[in-house]
């Protein structure tokens, strides 16, 4: 059973940040199967991927922010910054033993789902006109291809 459950008010309409968020809410619920297993081993590994997959998805949501002239994009960053550095809390006193699984799980669901309905729906139209004009190259240099090569090697 899951933890987190996707649904429908969550999606931007911009598939690749859609489908970054969807593997997001998919690694907490991992968080959760571990917890579950008691495997603190499992919890450390999913900790890390969360907190590194986070990071990833944050610097390519900015450049696109960047890239489409959204005006917040300071501010965007600025609540991703203080995010990162309440998990990155959070990954260091797991790793001085406390458990702190609940609270985590807890503050990621939360934080997560209020900011994709919040902090970035307020930059979906100006993104998703700037990915229009974008999407007319489609050269393999083109800003999208090279943005998601180097944010994520694998995608």
């Amino acid at each position: 059973m899951a933890y987190l459950n996707w649904s429908d008010d969550m999606n931007t309409g911009i598939a690749v940040i859609d489908g970054q968020h969807r593997r997001i809410v998919d690694m907490i619920n991992e968080l959760y199967v571990a917890q579950q297993k008691s495997s603190r081993e499992g919890v450390a590994q999913v900790i890390e991927e969360l907190v590194d997959y986070t990071t990833s998805h944050f610097a390519f949501e900015e450049a696109m922010l960047e890239e489409a002239g959204y005006v917040f994009t300071k501010a965007h960053k600025r609540v991703h910054d203080i995010f990162i550095k309440r998990v990155d809390d959070y990954r260091t006193r797991f790793k001085q033993g406390e458990d702190v699984c609940d609270e985590l799980r807890s503050l990621l669901g939360r934080w997560l789902f209020g900011h994709i309905r919040n902090d970035d729906q307020n930059y979906v139209a100006a993104v998703t006109e700037n990915l229009r004009r974008l999407a007319a190259d489609k050269t393999e240099d083109g800003w999208l291809s090279r943005a998601k090569r180097r944010f994520f090697r694998a995608a």
